[in-house]
């Protein structure tokens, strides 16, 4: 089972707001998640994030790949491989 670390779409429409999650790569964008690890609000200015470093970490270890989105917010997060 290939295991992602990425985005779910939540908020109405023109006013988005993430939760980032981990989930099986096969799953829809917002379907079923094994993890919720943080969130993501773009529309604030600037952007306002907050991760669970420790569970991010965890499933880093454990092999789970961000997607591009997620990678930019674990750095700026300072969460590394």
């Amino acid at each position: 089972m290939a295991v992602k670390i990425r985005l779910k779409r939540l908020g109405q429409k023109k006013a988005p707001f993430y939760r980032i999650v981990v989930a099986d790569s096969r799953t829809a964008r917002n379907g079923q998640s094994i993890d919720e690890i943080g969130t993501y609000d773009p529309t604030k200015n600037p952007s306002e994030y907050h991760v669970d470093a420790e569970a991010a970490k965890k499933w880093l270890a454990n092999g789970a790949q961000p997607t591009e989105t997620v990678s930019k917010i674990f750095k700026l997060a300072g969460i590394e491989k």
